[in-house]
């Protein structure tokens, strides 16, 4: 069986991480399946899907230090467009989605991990995040 549906975000801030753990494994009960694979896949160039802690929150302001250090803004060619290169080189390399798997129904994270959606071009409304189960129903 497969379900999919979309969550939609607003993000306030230019760059964040949003904690979107509770919202898939809803998707997932909603589902029935009980054991299967859980895909989530940002749909936008300039925001990413990751699993990381989420229990310290410093975690995710380090992750967003260390993106910024890498890849600084206002160098690239494509800021002459419109001024985020840096938003979509950051995107390429988080990637735009993780598949986790489900177990008894929920996602099968390790205790510290979370899913996660990174706005990397904000602050934006109606950011699209795709879910996908697919598994058995037993």
């Amino acid at each position: 069986m497969t379900m999919q549906q979309e969550i939609y975000l607003s993000t306030s801030k230019k760059q964040e991480l949003t904690d979107i753990t509770d919202k898939v494994n809803s998707i997932i009960k909603k589902s029935k399946i009980k054991d299967g694979i859980c895909n989530v896949f940002a749909a936008h160039a300039t925001a990413a899907i990751i699993i990381n802690e989420n229990y310290d929150p410093n975690i995710c302001l380090d992750l967003l230090d260390a993106l910024n250090k890498l890849i600084p803004s206002g160098i690239w060619r494509h800021d002459r467009v419109d001024g985020n290169a840096d938003s979509h080189l950051k995107s390429a390399i988080l990637g735009p989605g993780e598949t986790i798997p489900v177990k008894d129904g929920e996602l099968l994270l390790g205790q510290w991990q979370s899913v996660m959606m990174a706005e990397l071009d904000g602050p934006r409304s109606n950011r699209k995040v795709i879910v996908t189960v697919i598994g058995d129903v037993k």
